[in-house]
C-alpha cells in the first residue's frame, strides 16, 4: 500500500517531471521521504525559496520541460513569490508543491498557519488543495497538465500533511495539455493586409525569438515590406553570429517613443502591447504613437507557430539573404583602465559558442549587450517580471537544464544580494556557472528613476540607495558559499580571470569595480 506522497512522486516521474528544486519544511516530511525512495528524481536544495522558483524558471526556459518546487506552507511560498512572478511573465511552466498543515489541524491558529490558497492564487494560473490521499495522484497529474498548458503556466498543488501520509492507491499520468487557441481565418487575412500598409510593423516574441520560427517572421517582413520588431523583455533570445537581425525596443520610454514614432500599424504575434516599465509624469504609458492601429493577432498563450505559418501563407514569403543575419565580429582583447566597454569586449572575445547568458546587470548591461551582439552564437535570458534577484537562481536552473553548456550570469551587486544563497547551490551541484558581479556599491537604477520623476537626491536617498559603510566583500561572500572568487580592478586582471573561468568547469565568481 502506498501513501499519498509516494503516489505524487510516482505521478511526477511517470509524467516526465524528474527535477525538484526544494526548500522543504516539517509538513513536507512524508513527501521528502517519498522523494528519497526514488533516486531517479533529482532533488536540488536551494537555501532560500526564491532560489527554487528562479531555478525552475531558468530550467523551463532552456529545456522547455516542467520541474517542481517544494515549498513550506504560506510563508515559504511567500519567499518564492517574486521569482514566481518573474516565471509567470516568462511564460515558464512550473509545478509548485506547497505543504500545508494536516487538514484537521487547520482549525487551530498555529504559528505557521496562513492563507495557502490565497497566496497561491495571487501568482498561479492553477491552484488546487488535495482533499484526501486518494486524490493526490490525480491532483498532481492535473498540476503537470496545467503547467504545460497555454505555452507554460504556474501550477500550485497544496498538499495537507495528512494527505501525504494516509493510504492511497497508486500514481496517475498527466494528460496532454489542451490544444492552443488559434486566430480565425478572418483575423489572419486582416493582419496580412495590414502588414502591407505603409508604416506597418510585425512584433513577435516567444519561440520566434530563439528558434527558426523567427525566420518565418523575417520572410513575412521581407515580402510585405513591414518592419520586424521584438520587445525589450523577452524570456529567451538567440543572439550572436547567425542570429536574425531584428529591431528591438529598449528599456527607456523616450527612445521607444522615437523607435515607434513612424509606425502606423502594429501587428502583435506572441508579443504583448509595448508598455512603459513605469508611469512617469508627463509621459505616455504606451510606446506607440497616438492613432497607431494595433492588431493583437496572437497572444502569448496561443499557438504562435501555427499563426506565423498561416500568416506566411496569407502574405507569401521571400527568401532571406545573408544581410538578414548577424555576422561574427569579435572585438580585440582590451587592455588599460577597466571600463564597462572593455568588460564587454573581453566577454565577447572569450565567451564560447552556445553559452547561456543570464543578464541581470541592470545599469551596467548596455555595454555588455552591445559588445556581445556579434559574438559567437548564444542564448540570452533576462529577468522578465522586473523583480530583481532572479539572475543567480535562473543561472542555476539553466545550468541544470543544459549541463553541456557554459552559463554566464551577469549581475549587479544589489540584485545578487537578493538570492546570494544560489552560489551555494552552484557549488553543491558542481554547476558550470561563471558569475560576474558589477560591484558599483549602489542601486544605480534607483538614482535614474529618481531623476526621471524630477526629484533630487539628498542624505536619506543616499542611505537608501548606496551600499557602502560597509562595502560588500564579494570574494569573501563567494568563498563562504564554496565558490572560487576573485576581485578585478584592472582590465588585465579581468581578462585573465574570465579566460580561466571559461576554460575550467564548475562555478566561478568574478567581482569587478569600474
Amino acid at each position: 500500500m502506498m501513501n499519498g506522497a509516494e503516489t505524487l512522486v510516482d505521478t511526477l516521474l511517470a509524467s516526465g517531471v524528474d527535477t525538484v528544486f526544494a526548500n522543504p519544511g516539517t509538513s513536507e516530511m512524508h513527501f521528502v521521504a517519498a522523494l528519497d525512495r526514488r533516486p531517479e528524481m533529482r532533488c536540488i536544495l536551494c537555501l532560500f525559496e526564491g532560489g527554487t522558483s528562479g531555478a525552475a524558471d531558468g530550467y523551463y526556459r532552456m529545456s522547455g520541460r516542467v520541474s517542481a518546487t517544494l515549498l513550506h506552507l504560506a510563508p515559504g511560498f511567500g519567499n518564492a513569490f517574486a521569482n514566481l512572478h518573474n516565471a509567470r511573465k516568462a511564460q515558464s511552466g512550473v509545478v509548485n508543491i506547497m505543504g500545508e498543515h494536516a487538514s484537521y489541524h487547520l482549525r487551530y491558529e498555529s504559528p505557521l498557519k496562513g492563507d495557502t490558497v490565497g497566496i497561491s492564487q495571487a501568482v498561479s494560473h492553477w491552484t488546487r488543495m488535495s482533499a484526501d490521499a486518494t486524490q493526490v495522484a490525480s491532483d498532481g497529474a492535473a498540476a503537470v497538465t496545467a503547467a504545460r498548458s497555454m505555452n507554460g503556466q504556474i501550477a500550485t498543488l497544496i498538499l495537507p500533511a495528512n494527505t501525504a501520509w494516509e493510504a492511497a492507491v497508486g500514481p496517475a499520468l498527466a494528460a496532454p495539455p489542451p490544444a492552443l487557441r488559434r486566430p480565425s481565418a478572418a483575423a489572419i487575412a486582416a493582419a496580412a493586409q495590414a502588414l502591407t500598409r505603409p508604416g506597418a510593423a510585425l512584433m513577435v516574441d516567444g519561440p520566434a525569438m530563439y528558434t527558426d520560427l523567427g525566420h518565418v517572421a523575417a520572410r513575412i517582413a521581407r515580402k510585405t515590406g513591414c518592419r520586424l520588431m521584438g520587445p525589450f523583455f523577452s524570456a529567451r533570445t538567440r543572439r550572436g553570429a547567425g542570429s536574425l537581425r531584428m529591431q528591438r525596443l529598449v528599456y527607456e520610454v523616450d527612445p521607444n517613443l522615437q523607435i515607434m514614432a513612424d509606425i502606423s500599424t502594429l501587428v502583435l504575434c506572441g508579443a504583448q502591447r509595448p508598455t512603459a516599465f513605469f508611469a512617469y509624469p508627463g509621459k505616455p504609458s504606451l510606446n506607440e504613437a497616438p492613432g497607431t492601429s494595433v492588431l493583437d493577432l496572437c497572444s502569448i498563450d496561443m499557438d504562435i507557430a501555427w499563426t506565423l505559418h498561416a500568416l506566411a501563407e496569407a502574405t507569401g514569403e521571400t527568401a532571406l539573404t545573408e544581410a538578414d543575419f548577424v555576422p561574427l565580429s569579435l572585438p580585440d582583447l582590451p587592455g588599460g583602465v577597466l571600463t564597462l566597454d572593455k568588460v564587454g569586449a573581453a566577454i565577447a572575445h572569450l565567451m564560447p559558442a552556445e553559452a547561456i547568458v543570464v543578464n541581470e546587470s541592470i545599469t551596467s548591461g548596455a555595454p555588455l549587450a552591445m559588445a556581445t551582439a556579434t559574438a559567437r552564437p548564444h542564448d540570452w535570458l533576462i529577468t522578465m517580471g522586473g523583480a530583481i534577484g532572479a539572475g543567480l537562481p535562473t543561472a542555476v536552473g539553466a545550468a541544470v537544464a543544459c549541463p553541456d553548456r557554459k552559463v554566464l550570469c551577469l549581475s549587479g551587486d544589489g540584485s545578487a544580494m537578493y538570492t546570494l544563497q544560489s552560489l551555494w547551490t552552484m557549488a553543491r551541484e558542481g554547476l558550470d556557472v561563471t558569475v560576474v558581479i558589477f560591484a558599483n556599491h549602489i542601486y544605480k537604477i534607483l538614482h535614474g528613476e529618481l531623476a526621471a520623476v524630477g526629484a533630487k537626491p539628498g542624505r536619506n536617498v543616499a542611505r537608501m540607495f548606496d551600499m557602502v559603510e560597509p562595502r560588500l566583500d564579494w570574494v569573501a561572500l563567494a568563498q563562504g558559499h564554496g565558490v572560487a572568487g576573485v576581485r578585478c580592478v584592472t582590465t588585465e586582471e579581468f581578462v585573465a580571470a574570465f579566460a580561466r573561468a571559461m576554460a575550467e568547469p564548475g562555478p566561478h565568481l568574478i567581482a569587478i569595480e569600474c
